[in-house]
């Protein structure tokens, strides 16, 4: 069903720009924003129904990359950056 809305050239502008940021038509920006106001798009409800989701199944992020290197293991990565940079600067003299 197509709708037209007149809206002050200011508010059409800052609909333009901000439906480029997302890169998305106005249309589809406007649609996004009526279905938020109206409670059909809340992402705070969307993620706990997900989490919930989640939850019931089992599912943790441990499991999904089981026997995967994780790659935001932050103490493992920094051990692994260590060694390559003591082995790569092993034996120069400092400055």
């Amino acid at each position: 069903m197509a709708i037209s809305v007149r809206m002050n050239p200011e508010l059409e502008q800052q609909l333009t720009l901000a439906a480029k940021r997302q890169g998305i038509t106005k249309s589809q920006f406007i649609t996004d924003a009526v279905a938020r106001a109206l409670g059909q798009k809340d992402p705070l409800a969307m993620m706990q129904r997900l989490q919930a989701e989640e939850a019931q199944a089992g599912y943790t992020l441990a499991t999904a990359f089981k026997g995967e290197e994780q790659p935001y293991d932050s103490e493992a990565s920094r051990e692994v950056l260590t060694q390559k940079l003591k082995a790569k600067h092993s034996g120069r003299s400092a400055g």
